[in-house]
This record gives C-alpha cells, structure tokens and sequence, in this order.
C-alpha cells in the first residue's frame, strides 16, 4: 500500500467521527480520489479547490441577493463559463469520471462528482444549497427567496421544472413512474460521498472485480461506519469472494446496529449458514 494511500484511508476514518454538519464534502471525495488514483496529483486538485472557493467568494461579494435563480446563474457563470466544467457524455461509464481528481483534471464527470463541486462553491459563497437524491440523476438545490431551485448540474446547471424532472424519471425508472413525496428531500453530504462512491462500486461488481467491490464498499465503511446496510453489504460482497470470516464479522457489524426485526432474524440465518463452512 503506497504511503498517499494509506494517509487518505488514515484521513477517512477521522472523516467517519465527525458528525455530518463538520464534514468539508470536496475534501472528503479528494480522500477518496487518492486511493483509487494513488499516482494522480491530489495536491494539484486540493490548490484548485481552494481556487474554487476564491472565486466563489468573489462572486458573493456582488451582493447577488437570496434570489436562487440569481445565484444559480453565477454558480453556472463559475463551474461552466470560466472553469468549463460538463458532464462527461461521451465515456459516462469510466470510473475516472467519478474520481474527483481526475474530474479536476478533465474537467468532466458524473453527476455527484460535478455536484460535489457546485455544492462546494455555493458552501464558499455562504448559500444554503444541498443535493438530491434523484434516481439515477443526482442534482443539486438551491433554497432562497420562500422557494427552490432544482439544478441539472450535468447539464451545465439547468434549471429543472417538475416538467422535465417528470420526464426525467420516466426515462430513469420507466413510461409508468411518476413524481412522488421524498425526491427533493436534502442528502447529508455523508450520504452524497456514499452515492459517489456507490458508482465505484456498481462499475467494478458489473466488470466481476467483487474483490474491488469490496474494497470500495470497505472505504465507504470508514466514512460511514454507522451504516448498518453497508455492513451487510460487505457482508453479502464478501460471502460472494468466500471470504467467510470477513462475512462474518461485517454481519456482527450489521447486528450490533440493528439488533432486532427481519432484517436482524435474516442475518442470523445467513451467519448460521455461514458457520457451517467453517467445520
């Protein structure tokens, strides 16, 4: 293990003690960008973060208002007028595009790495703003004025009506899905790191690397070790490599979180099966 690796999985764990509200969200992704680029130039990418900020402080300083269709024309003025950032259309599925470092680089990725970046320069300029857990489309909002603006930020920060974010979901979930209660609710920024990475994670499963899956999702751990559905992932990803005590510990894991329910008597069934191999 190279020595950045081993400083960004050291600078993750102290990630996964602070509570949500102190987390820095590009720094954290830029931890996670170093293990899987270990070679690439994360100082380089931590310099143009810190130049991010600058300008969006500078753009605040216009007195721009708490209009969020004003502020949101700025972000967009920033991110793809002078920085040209866009959403990588032509190669969406390479991992490079979730990889922060790398987005930085070439100034194109997925949807939550670009997000990542709109929400860290709207931080910067003090505006509220959060991300949204929108299936198969991650955007961003921006609260102000008694309203909210939803952002397409793959699509250069494009304003998203219920109009198109119905049209949106038809193609994401099928010509029968609809809008429902819960799609613009706020992520944690823990929660945007987890999305991120679950691109990671999806993209090695697809390629049949579970051992990389699971490191992936070993990762995530440490910056959410309360998460009781990631330990029985771990589970699940490790009892597939056969990896036997690792499944059973990250399914001790999951029961110490959620002791009691189905959920609980299901895990305890798959551990008993789990135990068998080992006699």
């Amino acid at each position: 293990m190279s020595d950045t690796t081993s400083q960004a999985r050291l600078a993750l764990d102290a990630i996964g003690q602070l509570p949500d509200s102190e987390l820095d969200l590009a720094d954290a992704a830029l931890q996670l960008a170093r293990i899987d680029a270990p070679d690439a130039d994360w100082t380089a990418a931590r310099a143009h973060l810190s130049e991010l900020a600058r300008d969006a402080v500078a753009v605040a300083a216009d007195r721009l208002g708490d209009d969020p269709s004003i502020r949101a024309g700025a972000l967009a003025g920033l991110m793809t007028g002078r920085w040209r950032y866009a959403g990588a259309t032509e190669n969406y599925d390479e991992p490079a595009n979730a990889n922060l470092i790398q987005v930085i680089e070439r100034k194109r990725g997925l949807p939550v790495a670009l997000g990542i970046l709109w929400l860290h320069c709207a931080r910067a300029a003090g505006w509220d703003a959060f991300g949204v857990d929108f299936p198969g489309h991650f955007m961003i909002a921006l609260p102000g004025g008694g309203s909210q603006l939803v952002l397409d930020v793959f699509d250069g920060g494009q304003p998203m009506d219920a109009r198109a974010m119905r049209s949106l979901i038809k193609r994401v979930e099928g010509p029968k899905a609809e809008l429902r209660p819960g799609l613009l609710q706020p992520m944690s920024a823990r929660a945007v790191l987890l999305r991120l990475q679950n691109n990671l994670k999806l993209r090695r499963m697809n390629a049949g690397d579970f051992a990389g899956a699971a490191i992936t999702v070993e990762d995530m751990l440490r910056i959410a070790p309360d998460y009781a559905s990631l330990w029985r992932e771990a589970a699940l990803i490790n009892q597939r490599l056969d990896h036997v005590g690792a499944a059973l510990r990250c399914y001790q894991r999951f029961l110490a979180l959620v002791p009691e329910g189905e959920a609980a008597d299901r895990v305890r069934t798959a551990m008993d099966e789990l135990r068998t191999r080992l006699n």
